[in-house]
């Protein structure tokens, strides 16, 4: 369906880009009237909104250590069919930094949603992240990707990493990242991390719902089985593969602040006639992010709504994997910090924090929340605030535990 879609607008999108090129050339006499302008910006408008949106590239070529600039080279440490492993291998380090693993949310866009929050750790830590693969990409002899694909993805994760391990969840993954905790804690795992860190994450999706969660329990399994479940076409290497389309997803999450993204493009519009570069292209940068969405293997996706928004097994204690019931009871020894956004429009506040009182047998001195005033959901991981407040709590809490 996005296919098609796509390749329907795809004449108009090569006719804007092409109008706009020959509008902004050097002898155009509109070039620098304000009628020009205008039309050079519409046309713009009109290119990016009919434009298909690639996985971003993470452009993270260099961080600051001590001072001194440092190159960084992207390495997938270990390879999934479904995910890449991949580490920010820095030519300079410290000897006293942490490992992180950092579990990027698979919900529609690609791990460089989290391109800042990698960005704020690679100078006192060794990042590494789940880098999740377009579900049309991957071949349907690769089987499914259920939850439990997910967990399982997440224990031998951190397995390869060591015994010395942080692991910092956003979003959806805090979910799957607890369950993982737990059944290595179950199993005596030696690699059991040495902390974990909750963002934003749908713990227990019961408290104080939002339209996301709405969305989710106001229907049965059978309506998403059958209306917003799509097959790969043959145009991609996963043809065949049974997915929920990134560009439902992103229709969703545009819908919710619809009225925000229309004011946001229309200020755009106005800052490309007033030729203010600087915020023109920031509204670029955003927007070549935000819309760049994956497909979700449609196994994982059904699994998660049934399990997480549906039947909330976790804080129901009914929570499975591989048939065994989860027993949160048993983490003891990973240090657990839960953050959440107090304007957070799609993980209510609460979720997150639930899982401290789940972990019941974790000390106290084990357990912290961290609640961040006047930021949404992205501001808990990305941003200024993020940068300047969230970060430093973050490492502070690694850095207490890490012994």
């Amino acid at each position: 369906m996005n296919y098609a879609y796509t390749q329907a607008i795809m004449p108009i999108h090569h006719m804007a880009r092409l109008t706009r090129q020959l509008s902004d050339t050097p002898w155009s006499p509109l070039a620098k009237t304000l009628g020009g302008r205008a039309f050079h910006a519409g046309l713009e408008l009109l290119e990016r909104m009919t434009a298909h949106y690639d996985a971003p590239p993470w452009n993270l070529n260099c961080t600051k250590i001590d001072g001194e600039t440092v190159r960084i080279k992207e390495h997938i440490a270990l390879k999934k069919p479904y995910c890449n492993l991949l580490n920010f291998k820095r030519s300079k380090t410290l000897n006293s930094q942490q490992t992180v693993l950092m579990l990027a949310p698979l919900s529609g866009h690609f791990a460089t949603l989290l391109r800042g929050t990698v960005d704020t750790f690679l100078p006192d830590h060794n990042v590494y992240i789940s880098d999740w693969r377009n579900a049309r990409d991957v071949s349907i002899s690769e089987g499914r990707f259920t939850f439990d694909d997910y967990v399982r993805y997440i224990i031998e994760f951190i397995q390869f990493l060591g015994p010395n391990t942080h692991v910092i969840a956003v979003c959806q993954p805090c979910v799957p990242a607890l369950v993982a905790n737990a059944v290595m804690s179950m199993t005596g795992d030696h690699c059991t991390p040495k902390t974990l860190t909750l963002m934003g994450g749908p713990i227990d999706a019961r408290i104080n719902p939002t339209e996301v969660n709405d969305y989710a329990s106001g229907k049965d399994i059978e309506w998403f089985e059958s209306n917003v479940i799509c097959q790969v076409p043959s145009h991609f290497n996963g043809a065949g593969q049974q997915v929920y389309p990134g560009f439902i997803q992103l229709a969703g999450f545009l819908s919710m602040n619809l009225d925000n993204h229309i004011t946001k493009h229309f200020k755009f519009y106005q800052d490309l006639i007033k030729g203010d570069g600087d915020s023109a292209e920031a509204h670029r940068a955003f927007y070549n992010e935000y819309l760049a969405v994956m497909d979700m293997p449609a196994d994982y996706y059904l699994d998660t709504l049934r399990k997480v928004f549906l039947d909330f097994k976790l804080p129901k204690g009914t929570m499975t994997y591989q048939d065994q019931v989860i027993d949160l009871s048993s983490i003891t020894k990973s240090a657990l910090l839960t953050v959440e956004g107090e304007l957070d429009d799609i993980t209510g506040i609460g979720q997150t924090r639930a899982a401290l009182d789940l972990c019941t047998s974790l000390p106290s001195s084990m357990k912290s929340h961290y609640e961040q005033k006047g930021v949404g959901h992205y501001g808990i991981f990305n941003g200024r605030t993020f940068r300047q407040s969230v970060a430093p709590r973050i490492k502070a809490f690694i850095a207490k535990h890490a012994q």
